[in-house]
């Protein structure tokens, strides 16, 4: 189980918190702490980055079996972290690992102290929702530089399923869905539990369930907008479109993490996560990972 997208994805996705500025836009040139009355902040951070740069690497935690963002060494992170450590004029560390029991878990794993098993902490997280709340609850981290923004939607085939303006379209339609993804949640939920027996819950992400709906074994699949585009975004016989209800229609940003202390650096970040932007960087790494990029 994904428990960083099911407990990420589900608090900005259900609480409805508002989320950070994209990166590239006007708003995103200073992560939080990094402007006025963070002196004190930037005084007791002052070498972060030059600490990054004496030793030659920038540290960046990836999670593991993340596709299309990280699977096998390859992915759209990986390709970010490349991107940044570029920047920034130093070698890319990857640190991958498994997601905790919670996105608290992770921050405190990868970011501020290390996981008790000696690896981490990371100079930088990937893949962090930038959500009002996990900000709150993490005081010791800085989360910024949204640059990308998440959905649940369901994938389609046209031929069996022309249309989908809710989900009474699914009514009798065998659909691929991980069961404890945040889709599966949904779906499992949905209408008091109505859609339930139809549900094949036994892939293990939203890839594997597109790719079954691929094979023709299912007439649908949900999951992250990002896996159904993976592997069915150049597909014709396939729509993909937002999951028909209100907790899904905005989705969820998903941008880095420092350390709260360590403001240089992350304004070096936000500063190389605005130029990729604004350079048309970022929307190239999404479409060799076959998705579409959307902030």
């Amino acid at each position: 189980m994904k428990r960083r997208a099911l407990i990420g994805g589900a608090a900005a996705l259900l609480a409805g918190t508002a989320l950070a500025q994209p990166a590239g836009s006007a708003s995103a040139a200073a992560p939080s702490g990094a402007g006025t009355g963070a002196s004190a902040s930037a005084s007791a951070s002052e070498g972060a980055l030059a600490r990054i740069r004496a030793r030659g690497r920038l540290s960046v935690a990836l999670y593991h079996a993340l596709p299309p963002f990280h699977q096998d060494g390859r992915g759209i992170d990986v390709e970010l972290a490349q991107a940044l450590a570029k920047a920034l004029g130093v070698e890319l560390a990857p640190l991958p690992f498994h997601a905790g029991e919670s996105m608290d878990d992770d921050l405190r794993n990868m970011v501020w102290r290390g996981h008790y098993l000696g690896h981490g902490p990371a100079d930088v997280m990937l893949h962090v929702p930038v959500d009002r709340p996990l900000m709150a609850g993490n005081p010791r981290v800085q989360i910024f530089a949204p640059y990308y923004r998440e959905q649940v939607s369901i994938a389609r085939d046209r031929t069996r399923l022309p249309e989908l303006p809710s989900l009474d379209a699914l009514q009798g339609a065998p659909v691929a869905v991980n069961g404890l993804s945040l889709a599966g949640w949904l779906l499992i939920g949905a209408e008091g539990g109505r859609f339930r027996e139809q549900l094949r819950t036994k892939w293990r992400d939203g890839t594997e369930a597109a790719a079954a709906l691929q094979r023709g074994e299912v007439a649908a699949a949900a999951g992250h907008t990002s896996e159904l585009e993976a592997v069915l975004g150049r597909d014709e016989r396939f729509a993909i479109e937002v999951m028909p209800l209100p907790q899904a229609r905005n989705g969820w940003a998903v941008g880095c993490a420092v350390k709260k202390e360590a403001v240089d650096l992350a304004q070096a970040v936000q500063a190389a996560m605005n130029g990729l932007a604004a350079g048309g960087a970022l929307r190239e790494m999404f479409a060799r990972g076959g998705v579409r990029w959307r902030v």
